[in-house]
């Protein structure tokens, strides 16, 4: 799946695999990492890999993001560009189709998301844009949110997939490790949660993960990184209200995706200007 950003790529793979494996956000730049959804089914197993909004990047975390989409698409079988339909098909995802779909050489399909905010033939225009983007196989309008067109395009995607042995176990829905599922739903929490000038500089990293053995209980810590010293204020919150709000609905949220009672420690530092370090980056893994 590949689109610039606040397309609905999250939520359009989450709504073909039927449960939640990637966060969502209206915020640009909410996933950072390839996240791959896996569907299993008893003689089916279907592999969708999020990416990164492809954008024009202004600093260098976004020029990693990008190359992160590049690697991405060149390891697949079936390249998907979602665009939004209520937002109308423009020059960003004409961007996207210049850079990874015209060059792609498998089958290629172009979703349009968010139809259920057209009313009647608006969409007729929608798709038709979309498909002028580039050479597509298929042009299929989708509802993320209502999953309105989900069915149809996981049923053109299982006759496009080659046949071959699983790539994971079958009792995965995604890839993600322990402690990147963990980050993940925090940062999603805390994009929710603050305002406007925060999202962007907010990464997450989890710094401790132990299990009892006998019981199952987690405890978990991690650290919210921000650039700024007033940004810092902002995640604690007055009084750490906000702290305390975000680490209430991570944890409330990772109990019931994990099956486990846990006790989850935030804590907050500031690493100044870390979107455009080299060495911040790589330690953040990005």
């Amino acid at each position: 799946m590949v689109g610039r950003p606040n397309v609905g790529k999250s939520s359009l793979i989450n709504a073909l695999v039927g449960t939640k494996v990637g966060i969502v956000s209206d915020r640009p730049q909410t996933t950072r990492f390839l996240v791959r959804g896996i569907l299993n089914e008893p003689s089916l197993q279907l592999v969708f890999t999020d990416t990164p909004g492809l954008h024009k990047p202004r600093n260098v975390l976004g020029q990693r993001l990008n190359q992160r989409v590049d690697e991405a698409v060149a390891g697949v079988d079936v390249l998907v560009l979602v665009v939004d339909g209520a937002a109308g098909v423009g020059r960003g995802d004409a961007f996207v189709a210049e850079r990874e779909v015209e060059p792609f050489a498998g089958p290629r399909i172009v979703a349009v998301n968010k139809v259920d905010r057209l009313r009647g033939r608006a969409v007729v225009p929608q798709l038709a844009a979309a498909a002028d983007l580039a050479p597509f196989d298929h042009v299929l309008p989708v509802s993320a949110r209502t999953g309105a067109g989900v069915p149809e395009l996981s049923a053109v995607l299982r006759t496009l997939a080659p046949e071959g042995p699983p790539l994971f176990p079958a009792d995965r829905a995604s890839d993600q490790s322990l402690e990147q599922l963990v980050a993940d739903v925090v940062r999603e929490k805390a994009l929710a949660l603050t305002r406007e000038e925060v999202p962007h500089s907010v990464a997450v990293v989890t710094e401790d993960v132990e299990r009892d053995e006998e019981t199952g209980f987690l405890r978990v810590s991690c650290t919210i990184l921000v650039e700024r010293e007033s940004q810092k204020g902002i995640v604690v919150g007055r009084g750490g209200r906000m702290m305390k709000e975000i680490g209430s609905a991570a944890r409330a949220e990772l109990e019931t995706t994990l099956g486990a009672r846990m006790h989850l420690e935030l804590r907050v530092k500031v690493l100044k200007d870390w979107q455009r370090d080299p060495r911040s980056l790589d330690r953040l893994g990005l």
